[in-house]
């Protein structure tokens, strides 16, 4: 084989494993993609539609999404439990049917009211969705699938994602409230080829009927005290996605010489990141100690990053502009190693029978650990500077580690009341 005929192999290779393994693989990449334009269409122009269209003011509208926000940290085990019960998907499928009809009512709404009743309800028919979906997603995959697979579908998600915002960009530049209009109901066509997607998905294996009475009984997901502390921690490990989506970007406006153009090459590249490098970041990811070694590994991005942006306070120039890149990709290499670590988690830490309810434990835990970054790192970084910055990564170390004796002890927990598939 001459070099020209191993150049054309290597690159058919490489462009091999950038696509997802399996047919099923590939089908649940397609329905992220479909989900995401959807709903990136109508996010991107969300704030206008609210606004112009709803007639709500911009506190009205950071109301009804905390108000959601809290509706939906109560409903998730809920959630869970039904889904466990109705079937995985079958209720990701409802949920979804849900979802799109509900943005073909948003039109017809106006006022705070209405917004708010809306919001709510969106929210809790989505989060029964969210957990059987991820539910789904472990059950329908071998154990050594599951991490790879959800790391094309997150890639899949963030194509589509990017799809939808050029949509709803468009539709934004025609600066016709006739348009804007329209865009909840174009967001609820694409959610209804979502849905049709996903019932025309395998069902997942049917769960082994237990041996014994004394089988069937078994504790709540809230119960597994070790579990939600690692949940806890992982949504801290979670919040760079608070650094990457406010606190970097308020820096770089308020703080550096860097010019306000710097951020679309920012979220550019991260998105660029997200698509190319995911599934090599959750590569192996296939045990508990390999996902705490994805927590570790996406700590020390967090902290490197946190040590990069600090410095560009003093700054100047072309210098000022490479640093806050640098720490941008670092603390897109955080997002991407969390994700991958929580992956593994959620495989191999979730009760084969409950599978939905630890999903919403899951978000429990999360929320618990990330709530309160957006208002308490804005602070620290805003007011603060360097010490701030130091702050902000003392809190991630602390946290990660503590996930180590949190996921043995999930694992023992695991091993004594669950069942591991």
């Amino acid at each position: 084989m001459d070099q020209t005929d191993q150049q054309t192999t290597q690159q058919e290779s490489w462009w091999r494993r950038q696509l997802p393994p399996s047919p099923l693989a590939r089908s649940l990449s397609v329905q992220s993609i479909l989900f995401a334009v959807g709903e990136g269409t109508f996010i991107t122009g969300s704030a206008v539609f609210f606004t112009q269209i709803v007639g709500l003011s911009a506190a009205q509208v950071g109301i009804g999404l905390t108000v959601a926000g809290i509706v939906s940290f109560f409903f998730a085990v809920p959630a869970g439990k039904l889904a466990d019960r109705v079937g995985t998907k079958r209720i990701w499928a409802i949920s979804a049917l849900g979802t799109s009809l509900l943005y073909f009512v948003w039109p017809l709404l106006h006022g705070f009211a209405a917004y708010l009743v809306m919001m709510v309800v969106l929210e809790v028919v989505s989060q029964a969705g969210w957990s059987g979906r991820g539910a789904y997603t472990i059950d329908i995959f071998t154990k050594e699938e599951r991490v790879q697979s959800q790391a094309f579908m997150r890639a899949a998600l963030n194509i589509g994602f990017t799809f939808g915002a050029l949509i709803g960009g468009l539709a934004l530049a025609t600066d016709s409230d006739a348009v804007v209009r329209a865009v909840p109901i174009l967001t609820g066509a694409i959610l209804l080829a979502n849905t049709y997607w996903i019932t025309r998905l395998p069902d997942p294996p049917a769960r082994e009927p237990v041996a014994t009475e004394e089988a069937v009984v078994k504790p709540a997901a809230l119960k597994n005290r070790a579990f939600l502390a690692l949940m806890t921690g992982d949504g801290v490990l979670g919040t760079n996605q608070v650094l990457l989506n406010i606190v970097i970007p308020l820096w770089l406006v308020e703080e550096t010489d860097a010019p306000r153009v710097l951020l679309a090459w920012l979220f550019g590249t991260n998105t660029v990141m997200a698509v190319l490098l995911q599934v090599a970041a959750a590569r192996g990811v296939d045990s508990v100690a390999r996902s705490l070694r994805a927590s570790y590994i996406s700590a020390g991005f967090f902290v490197l990053s946190c040590a990069i942006v600090l410095v560009t306070h003093d700054t100047i120039g072309w210098l000022t502009i490479a640093l806050v890149w640098l720490g941008h990709v670092t603390v897109t290499g955080a997002e991407l190693f969390q994700s991958a670590g929580h992956w593994g988690f959620m495989s191999e830490l979730t009760d084969a029978d409950q599978r939905a309810e630890y999903q919403g434990a899951a978000h429990i835990g999360g929320t618990l650990g990330s709530v309160w970054a957006p208002a308490l790192f804005t602070w620290l970084a805003m007011e603060h500077g360097s010490l701030g910055w130091i702050t902000i990564a003392s809190i991630c170390i602390v946290a990660t580690f503590t996930m180590g004796p949190s996921s043995r002890a999930a694992e023992r927990y695991l091993a004594r009341h669950g069942s591991a598939t």
